[in-house]
């Protein structure tokens, strides 16, 4: 079942966080308070609460295999290291892109990728759109050969590794180039996407459709009123994004175009790291000279030779991401104050609560190891991410072009918002750092949040300062 009021986080006596609360003067314009220094028990990932010592030590397993540099080949994954990488890659690390504030983030303020392109002797060039102070993002081509595209084409190559035999593929070429840092003003044909961050993702993988359902009926009058199509529809804006295999409710990704979070983990690591799986068993790339690894597909389960073998060593790489993900715990609020408190009355006045659902509650009986007893980790749950899980049109401003599922071409899923207070960058594309840049990006023309803003925009500069501060306290 849904709820619709704002959960209040609980006090965190005796944790320290940054001054960042700003109170205007009188006149001043209201400002982001940037990014929030994480609590003391943020700076590591955290298992979900009331896990069994079975998932725990299933979570260990899946993180630990996340924070694996993949090589080419000469590697095992059960030795720790990866085994498969390209021939085409984003990154060699599934934690290199989701670092911010620990591993299962967004986009650290450091990029990465940087250093991955010339690794082991890659004879790559560092895109334009790539820079130190940048935020990770992959490309999308909208068009290639003058025929809708719409899929990943990626940075790196893994030609002049040592590693990689006589492979000699050339990356592809993302010019004409544009602001380095915005990633605006290129080629009008490459779009890009930023990491999602994956904290509390088993929560919202435990969200029944029919929660979500009831809840883009609900407040009807005040969508109406706003501009805002929160009923299930596979045309008109705000519609839920189905899946086109058993025809549920897809929930993962900028435009909820993933179903779950093993379908998530299989995509990834075939597209960004060019592993192929159980799930995408074949290689991205089929040149010859390019095929070092010995079977396909690279990453399968471990049959066991005998009954003993190690249980979790029987999991292929992409389940026990997969398990990592789904075990991992939400972001933690910080604790509340005056100004949050009145942002977080602020925030729902605007309409901004219209679509970022501040909770939900998970299905009464969700199972992890076993079929027969559900976990109370993710049983019953509730699941405070502020979105409704839906695809809005967010217009002309933001549009990229690109269809996923029924998710059209100005149309993005919801972003939660718990977490936000530690993001870098945000939009789909990482064009901003300045969350209030953020907010005014929602409206352009055709796009549903256009009303919100304008209600905000109407607002006082304290009162917008309050909805900021409460924004980066989450």
């Amino acid at each position: 079942m849904q709820h619709h009021s704002i959960p209040r986080s609980a006090a965190l006596a005796g944790l320290a966080i940054a001054a960042f609360i700003q109170t205007p003067r009188a006149g001043a314009q209201p400002a982001d308070p940037g990014v929030r220094r994480a609590l003391t028990d943020e700076v590591a990932p955290r298992p979900l609460a009331g896990l069994g010592q079975d998932e725990l030590s299933f979570f260990q397993d899946g993180m630990a295999r996340f924070n694996f540099i993949e090589v080419v080949n000469g590697g095992s994954s059960l030795q720790g290291t990866g085994n498969g990488l390209g021939p085409r890659f984003n990154s060699n690390q599934c934690a290199s892109c989701h670092a911010q504030p620990n591993v299962g983030g967004s986009s650290p303020a450091q990029n990465p990728l940087i250093a991955v392109a010339s690794a082991d002797g890659a004879v790559n060039e560092v895109p334009w759109f790539i820079v130190p102070n940048g935020p990770i993002r992959e490309a999308r081509f909208v068009q290639s050969n003058g025929v809708a595209d719409g899929s990943v084409h990626n940075l790196f190559v893994v030609t002049g590794r040592a590693d990689a035999g006589g492979c000699g593929i050339a990356q592809p070429s993302f010019l004409p180039a544009g602001n380095p840092l915005s990633g605006q003003g290129g080629s009008r044909n490459i779009v890009f996407r930023i990491p999602t961050p994956l904290f509390g993702s088993g929560l919202i993988e435990a969200i029944s459709d029919s929660a979500i359902l009831a809840n883009a009926k609900g407040s009807s009058a005040a969508k109406n009123q706003a501009g805002v199509q929160g009923h299930p529809n596979a045309i008109l804006g705000g519609n839920t994004n189905l899946s086109a295999n058993d025809g549920t409710i897809t929930r993962f990704g900028w435009k909820a175009q993933n179903k779950s979070l093993l379908m998530f983990a299989g995509e990834a690591y075939n597209v960004e790291m060019g592993i192929s799986n159980q799930l995408f068993p074949q290689e991205r790339d089929e040149t010859p000279a390019c095929r070092t690894y010995s079977t396909t597909p690279e990453d399968t389960d471990n049959m066991p030779l005998t009954v003993t073998a190690n249980a979790m060593g029987v999991l292929s790489d992409i389940e026990a991401f997969a398990n990592f993900m789904r075990m991992l715990a939400p972001p933690v609020p910080a604790p509340e104050t005056p100004s949050t408190l009145n942002g977080r009355a602020q925030f729902v006045a605007a309409g901004c609560a219209l679509c970022h659902t501040p909770s939900f509650t998970t299905g009464r009986a969700i199972a992890t190891g076993s079929s027969n007893s559900p976990s109370p980790a993710l049983s019953n749950q509730p699941v405070n991410l502020f979105s409704d899980l839906l695809v809005h049109h967010m217009g002309q401003g933001l549009a990229d072009g690109i269809t996923q599922g029924s998710a059209g071409p100005d149309e993005f899923r919801t972003a939660p918002l718990w977490g936000l207070g530690q993001r870098v960058f945000f939009l789909h594309d990482g064009r901003t750092q300045n969350l209030l840049a953020a907010i005014q990006a929602h409206d352009s023309a055709g796009s549903e949040a256009s009303a919100v803003v304008r209600r905000f925009n109407g607002m006082n500069a304290a009162q917008q300062q309050d909805i900021l501060n409460f924004l980066r306290s989450l």
